[in-house]
């Protein structure tokens, strides 16, 4: 999947490079928080239903940030209105991570107004270049929004099922409005995917501290924690190789190239980073309940996110390679099927062993993967 250089005609309508700002980089400290707080959601209540609730919590959160980085890649942010709003944009966007431990509860009301507070700046921002047209943002602000203030009012079995409602308009509403996007914005494809780039850092920094935190909390760091740290880091790390080494310049140059860019940043990098991070919150849940008590088997649900998890982030690299190539990524697919595959066997053995099962996958996938690019 590595790139070449891009076309001279794709090179001849691609803008100027641009360059993350540092409000932006201040304004993802708050979703550095917020991705510690979904993990710390699934620890709280690591059910079915408790997964299900999360990603609805965790759809709107992400869009706020895919939205809040569209606005800044395709405007010049570089004044005082355009920062200043980026900082309220923060504001509110931890005022909604802040409300993630009782969004089900006393701060259903919270989170709801603090949505829609954030969703109706940024359509006001994007209103000044672009009008009201209807786009995702205004989509939002008159769609999504309302039916998280309502279920918020009425809690209980409505609030679940209007969020649910709400998160699915999140994640429709770009592909709805795709024609109208496509005609009226222009995009910078370096600056985007180096911010997705960086949201993909923020939710493997939490598998990090996810990782360290049970490890620091023992009294005495035996062994057997020690050694489960290690081949932790190394799945994380592994992970990070998978998308950095091989993917990270195939997207840049995909949205680079496109003869239609709205299309490649909605299903690469809206759509397909959306699932990315989503696995990776899994994986934090995992290694660090497998940390916590590396002799003891994993549980149910820890197993199924720690191996799931890794799935979904391999299989849907397979489908962002797919994307950009058209050709079936065999190695990544392979990858991704055997994972779930191995769960019964690391049923089996203490959870040190099934770290480092995941972990042999997950290296001979990079080696392979490797050793294919070298070839090609």
């Amino acid at each position: 999947m590595t790139a070449d250089a891009p076309a001279a005609g794709a090179a001849a309508r691609t803008p100027a490079a641009k360059r993350v700002t540092w409000a932006e980089l201040f304004f993802d400290l708050v979703f550095v928080f917020a991705v510690t707080q979904l993990s710390a959601s699934l620890h709280a209540d690591d059910s079915l239903a408790g997964l299900g609730r999360a990603l609805v919590v965790f759809v709107p959160v992400y869009w706020v940030w895919v939205s809040t980085s569209v606005h800044t890649n395709t405007r010049d942010v570089d004044n005082a209105v355009d920062r200043f709003g980026i900082l309220a944009a923060g504001l509110g966007s931890l005022l909604m991570t802040l409300a993630i431990p009782g969004a089900y509860g006393e701060r259903a009301m919270l989170f709801a107004v603090s949505y829609l507070a954030v969703r109706t700046l940024l359509l006001v921002l994007v209103a000044r270049t672009r009008g009201w047209f209807a786009n995702p943002f205004s989509v939002a602000v008159f769609v999504a929004a309302p039916l998280r203030l309502a279920g918020a009012a009425l809690g209980g079995a409505w609030q679940v099922a209007l969020w649910t409602v709400a998160a699915v308009v999140d994640i429709a509403a770009p592909a709805l409005t795709r024609r109208r996007v496509s005609r009226v914005v222009r995009f910078h494809p370096a600056h985007l995917s180096e911010r997705f780039g960086l949201f993909l850092i923020i939710a493997l920094g939490e598998s990090v501290v996810a990782l360290g935190a049970p490890a620091a909390a023992h009294g005495a760091l035996d062994t057997g924690v020690g050694v489960a740290v290690a081949v932790a880091f190394v799945l994380v790390g592994g992970l990070w190789w998978m998308y950095f080494e091989f993917a990270a310049e195939a997207v840049h140059h995909a949205v680079e190239t496109s003869r239609v860019p709205a299309d490649t940043v909605r299903q690469i990098l809206t759509y397909a980073h959306f699932g990315l991070i989503a696995g990776i919150v899994c994986v934090a849940y995992g290694v660090g309940e497998a940390v916590h008590r590396p002799g003891h088997h994993l549980g149910g649900t820890p197993g199924v996110l720690l191996f799931g998890g890794c799935a979904l982030f391999v299989a849907t690299l397979a489908y962002t390679g797919w994307r950009i190539s058209r050709s079936v990524p065999r190695i990544r697919l392979a990858g991704a099927v055997l994972m779930p595959a191995l769960l019964p066997v690391a049923r089996l053995v203490p959870a040190l062993g099934a770290l480092c099962l995941l972990v042999v996958v997950v290296v001979a996938v990079d080696v392979w993967e490797f050793a294919a690019n070298r070839r090609g």
